[in-house]
């Protein structure tokens, strides 16, 4: 991969092409994942595609560039994924590929999560930070208890339209794919009031593990008893869960086990829908998806 690179950068990016992501990039986008120690499965990759569009730069057949966006409705999109082999860094291909991700993703308003080395690049084209995500992650110390079936119990199908107008009180954005996608693929649970769902968690199979997210709900305590009954599921395997600054869900996370490894600056480009409450985003589905 670093050969191809340099010679790209040799022969002035001649062998250098934007192709549209498609299935048979799957392997290069993990070996380039992998490279910059995120850890994508060819899964996870796989999901993400089937569910977004994107951009990949190959040079002499190697993939040295991703970029990924997905659609909320008409008006709205996430961006991720966003990876330039570190060989081939330095040469305007991050430019390349975010202009492409924009001019696809045009008119809708774009929220992406940004490393420290990214924000340049996507401050030059207009995006603004809006918080911060942070990264927590480990095997719990100790085993859960579920809470109460009547407080939180398991996703049924006739809790989806429920779940897809609370994600839409704590986003503003029209998610029902990625829901759809979300509940079948991984386990969900609603948490009741008065036997109504008034908050959902999802848990799903990603990178070393599980990760938990989406977390919807109308408190702090209520967003930890989901938490509690996903972990109470899966025992004593790795979980990712990634919360904002503002979720209050940090040192509690620390306490269970679940340090943090690292954050991410959330970021805007157009005007964000606010949150229409009482439900809100305690934890995302990933740092791509949001």
């Amino acid at each position: 991969m670093a050969t191809a690179a340099h010679q790209a950068g040799d022969r002035q990016n001649e062998d250098v092409v934007l192709v549209p992501f498609a299935r048979a990039h799957l392997e290069g986008a993990v070996k380039l994942s992998q490279e910059m120690s995120w850890p994508y499965r060819v899964e996870d990759w796989d999901f993400a595609l089937q569910l977004g569009h994107g951009f990949v730069l190959q040079c002499a057949g190697v993939v040295i560039g991703t970029a990924v966006w997905w659609p909320y409705g008409e008006t709205h999109a996430s961006a991720g994924m966003i990876i330039v082999a570190k060989a081939a860094q330095g040469r305007g291909y991050g430019a390349q590929l975010m202009d492409a991700l924009l001019a696809s993703a045009h008119p809708r308003t774009i929220v992406l999560n940004s490393t420290a080395e990214g924000l340049a690049l996507y401050q030059r084209r207009g995006f603004v930070p809006i918080g911060v995500i942070q990264q927590h992650q480990g095997i719990p110390r100790e085993r859960n208890e579920a809470p109460r079936p009547c407080l939180v119990r398991a996703i049924a199908p006739s809790d989806f339209e429920v779940i897809t107008r609370l994600d839409r009180q704590a986003t503003g954005w029209a998610r029902r794919s990625l829901l759809d996608r979300l509940v079948q693929s991984g386990d969900g649970y609603v948490l009741l009031r008065d036997g109504t769902p008034r908050g959902y968690a999802i848990s799903r199979r990603f990178g070393r593990g599980h990760v938990i997210g989406p977390v919807v709900a109308e408190s702090r305590t209520d967003a930890c008893a989901l938490i509690e009954a996903v972990l109470a599921r899966l025992g004593s395997v790795f979980v990712r869960i990634d919360t904002s600054t503002t979720s209050q869900l940090g040192q509690w996370l620390e306490r269970i086990g679940l340090q943090q490894v690292g954050d991410a600056t959330t970021m805007v480009l157009g005007t964000q829908m606010p949150s229409t409450g009482p439900a809100r985003m305690f934890a995302i589905a990933n740092q791509s998806f949001g």
